[in-house]
């Protein structure tokens, strides 16, 4: 598959509806939690240097993003989409890998995580170096939990105070990939 992926810009504001929409979807087609976002935010990211997205033409077919918490120490990996039509062609992993190198060059020192119930994202993250962690190796900061409110898991999530719940936690350390 021939699409371009690379960094998100503000030019691309304009995709931010449609990544809600195709996140929103995903969630419904596999039955599992995804925590909403909304184009605001997703806005927020592409604007600041945060995102990766995927383009075929002037069509909008993948997207990724990043997020740093605990004042730099961990960054997050998030919200990695593709197009039902440009799944199964390797696009996932272009993505994935540009998200990655983004988080890496934007906070070099910081632990990378994922949070996902995706077989396939937890097979990408381990061809990274990621490595299956418990929720209490990953941030503590409460505005990243909070962000899994938008998610139809969050009551299990809150029921175990936030350190067990459907989704896979993985990390990478760049300490102990040296």
């Amino acid at each position: 598959m021939d699409c371009l992926v690379r960094e998100a810009t503000e030019e691309d504001v304009k995709y931010s509806e449609h990544i809600c929409d195709l996140i929103y979807e995903s969630a419904l087609q596999r039955g599992t939690g995804i925590a909403r976002r909304s184009p605001e935010y997703i806005a927020e990211k592409m604007k600041g240097g945060k995102a990766v997205v995927a383009l075929d033409g002037d069509r909008l077919v993948g997207f990724s993003y990043i997020e740093s918490w605990g004042h730099g120490d961990f960054v997050a990996t998030s919200g990695l989409i593709v197009d039902p039509e440009y799944r199964h062609h390797g696009l996932a992993e272009r993505i994935k890998h540009s998200t990655f190198d983004l988080a890496r060059h934007k906070f070099p020192e910081a632990k990378l995580f994922s949070i996902t119930t995706s077989l396939p994202v937890m097979k990408l993250n381990t061809r990274l170096g990621y490595v299956p962690v418990t929720f209490s190796e990953l941030t503590d900061d409460e505005e990243f939990w909070a962000g899994c409110k938008g998610c139809i898991n969050y009551d299990i999530l809150q029921r175990n105070n936030n350190v067990r719940c459907i989704c896979t936690g993985m990390l990478y350390d760049p300490k102990a990939s040296k």
